[in-house]
């Protein structure tokens, strides 16, 4: 009976994830089709495989595909990151918008990008510091006879705010440049372009194959530390060496679109329910969730107020908020 019992369950799981598989391939494809001039699917499908010219060509090749594979790995990297860190910090609320990492990130890449323009190029490390930085904050001011998941919390929106502020600050000093910087700050996908697509996926293709080689570690972490201990994991450089992975898939996604919010908790609660919480299963469900999810929020944020276009962290804000308000109320 429980031998049935798993068979199905492994099947479900199966069909789950290709299922998910086919929203993200989806999701690339509405991106690609919706716009200020709408591009017949036909025509898309022509375009990529060779088939025949298309009188859209350079628009599918220069702002639609690579837009659309922008958003998509930016959905990947903010997801995989809010899963490893609910993971290593035992808090389901954990994202790295919401406890500030992505803060972390954004106030350094913000100075690089003002202050040293020419250095465009140093935006990523720099995030990657900033990130870190924010993580190795929040630790140890939630740390008090060990972690508590409501003490990141707070300690996370404190850091948030503090880091905001500095953000706030670098805008108002280099107002002249400011421009750029705005929708940055809420996180936007416009004139993304294959330099983008160059930079973010050698990030999210090691970073996700390291998340997928962890998910055993991230098992063990969920029973406790002194259990973990006794299966003999090395809980502390553990959680270091995800925290730092997480640091990386949050700063290289900020690098590239700014401060986009609510990914990294909407998506991996999401593909829990749709998948249970075995890593091994969550992490690729989360990886192809993600993905699917920028790219729709994308194309709604691109034509809702057509010919006006909205940046995608708005859209993720509507969705992630009153998801964010549930989960509080939840937990507490």
């Amino acid at each position: 009976m429980k031998e049935a019992e798993f068979s199905a369950g492994r099947k479900r799981r199966t069909l789950m994830l290709l299922a998910l598989a086919a929203f993200a391939c989806l999701g690339l494809l509405i991106s690609m089709v919706k716009g200020s001039v709408d591009i017949p699917l036909m025509e898309i499908a022509e375009f990529l495989t060779g088939a025949g010219s298309s009188p859209h060509g350079q628009i599918i090749y220069n702002i639609r595909l690579p837009r659309s594979i922008v958003a998509a790995l930016v959905g990947i990297n903010l997801a995989l990151s809010g899963a490893i860190l609910q993971a290593v910090m035992k808090n389901p609320l954990a994202d790295p918008h919401i406890i500030g990492i992505s803060s972390g990130a954004g106030l350094l890449g913000i100075l690089v990008m003002l202050a040293f323009p020419g250095f465009a190029y140093l935006v990523t490390p720099a995030a990657f510091i900033g990130a870190m930085g924010a993580a190795l904050l929040i630790y140890i001011l939630a740390w008090k006879n060990g972690i508590r998941p409501i003490r990141i919390i707070l300690a996370g929106v404190a850091v948030s705010a503090f880091l905001s502020a500095g953000i706030s600050a670098l805008l108002i000093f280099y107002s002249d440049r400011v421009h750029s910087a705005l929708m940055w700050m809420v996180g936007g996908l416009s004139a993304r372009s294959w330099p983008q697509v160059e930079m973010l996926w050698p990030y999210t293709l090691i970073c996700a194959v390291l998340a997928l080689l962890a998910a055993r570690h991230l098992n063990i972490l969920q029973l406790g530390d002194e259990l973990a201990k006794g299966l003999g994991l090395r809980v502390g450089l553990t959680r270091i060496m995800l925290s730092a992975l997480a640091a990386l898939l949050a700063a290289s996604a900020v690098s590239v679109v700014g401060l986009l919010g609510f990914v990294g908790l909407i998506v991996p609660h999401t593909a829990r329910l749709l998948v249970g919480s075995d890593y091994r299963v969550l992490l690729p469900a989360t990886l192809l969730l993600g993905a699917g999810t920028v790219t729709f929020c994308d194309s709604i944020a691109r034509t809702i107020v057509a010919p006006v276009e909205l940046p995608v962290g708005i859209i993720m804000a509507v969705l992630g908020a009153p998801f964010f308000l549930y989960l509080l109320r939840r937990e507490l």
